[in-house]
């Protein structure tokens, strides 16, 4: 995938797709030490690993955060 993301409207996230923290903040307008913030003190999901470096969240855990629904 390239580093811009292909998804530009919040209804084409699928709620199966992985997505990196550059493509999420293009939905969720905070910085990335914000969001890494959040993270760690339980208000956004925890997501997970796929190497050593890369993280990734899944569509609908994103969706969920962003139409207000309390994440677990």
């Amino acid at each position: 995938m390239s580093k811009d993301s292909k998804i530009t409207e919040l209804e084409n996230i699928p709620d199966d797709c992985l997505l990196r923290v550059a493509q999420i903040l293009k939905f969720i307008p905070v910085s990335r030490s914000h969001w890494w913030q959040c993270v760690r003190s339980g208000k956004y999901p925890p997501g997970f690993k796929l190497s050593e470096r890369i993280h990734v969240w899944r569509g609908r855990d994103i969706k969920a955060i962003i139409n207000g629904e309390v994440m677990q």
